[in-house]
């Protein structure tokens, strides 16, 4: 367990309101391959994000249940239902209007896979018009790519298997997706390549829900102190993640 500077304190309102049946329970994201790297003989799931909830769960003195969802937009789909106290997901503004988020405490860089003689040379050559790219929906790289791309066509597909699937047999022109995984495709595609950079980083971060004002201040410092601590790079080595990047302290944190 981390030393607990004063934010840190569980008061009963905090525990009321992250743990309102009297066990903390852990929204998680079992597409994302780099916070969920492997699963337990009774099928848990294993790696950074369970051990982020564990390490809250043992700040709170709680018991800790991981609820597990296929993909992040069923994760954050279930916060109306509140069938999960924390969910550790990408923060992203669609998803803010019924989840409170930390800053974040990972970030992962998202970039293009394009066809080796395309004539794409940086993300910002993505977005012209007749350019059509193929992501997975409802990811939180693909919510950056709804807000932010205007000329180029998002082909969306239900899972990154099927957004690569459809980069490869409709020929398109890039598919989008988390620089780690492209890292393995383009030795799996032939005649593709990584595009150099990132059109965005996204923030992994730990939510609750919207009005548990006192569980949202907790998990900020919460998520800072496991930064600062060392909390955060040591579960990225523990699980030897490569493409996990611990995220810059918050400016205001």
């Amino acid at each position: 367990m981390m030393s607990s500077p004063a934010a840190l304190t569980v008061t009963p309102e905090i525990l009321q309101q992250l743990a309102p049946t009297g066990v903390l329970r852990a929204g998680i994201n079992l597409s994302n391959f780099l916070l969920v790297t492997g699963r337990t003989p009774t099928d848990d799931p294993v790696g950074v994000a369970p051990d982020m909830a564990q390490a809250i769960a043992d700040h709170l003195g709680v018991a800790l249940r991981l609820v597990p969802f296929d993909a992040p937009g069923l994760l954050a789909d279930a916060a109306v239902d509140k069938v999960w106290d924390i969910g550790l997901i990408g923060a992203e503004p669609k998803r803010a209007e019924h989840i409170a988020f930390s800053t974040a405490y990972v970030e992962i860089e998202a970039t293009y896979l394009v066809w080796e003689d395309a004539r794409f040379k940086t993300v910002s050559d993505l977005d012209a018009p007749g350019v059509r790219i193929a992501v997975s929906e409802r990811t939180a790289y693909d919510l950056w790519l709804v807000r932010n791309i205007h000329a180029a066509e998002l082909v969306h597909r239900q899972g990154f298997d099927a957004a690569k699937a459809a980069f490869v047999d409709g020929h398109l022109d890039a598919l989008a997706c988390l620089r780690p995984a492209l890292l393995k495709d383009v030795q799996e595609i032939a005649g593709t390549r990584i595009i150099d950079g990132q059109f965005t980083a996204i923030q992994q971060a730990i939510g609750t829900h919207r009005g548990n004002e006192a569980a949202a201040t907790f998990l900020q410092a919460f998520s800072q102190h496991a930064i600062r601590s060392g909390l955060v790079a040591s579960l990225i080595a523990k699980h030897h993640v490569q493409g996990l990047s611990v995220a810059p302290v918050a400016a205001l944190a």
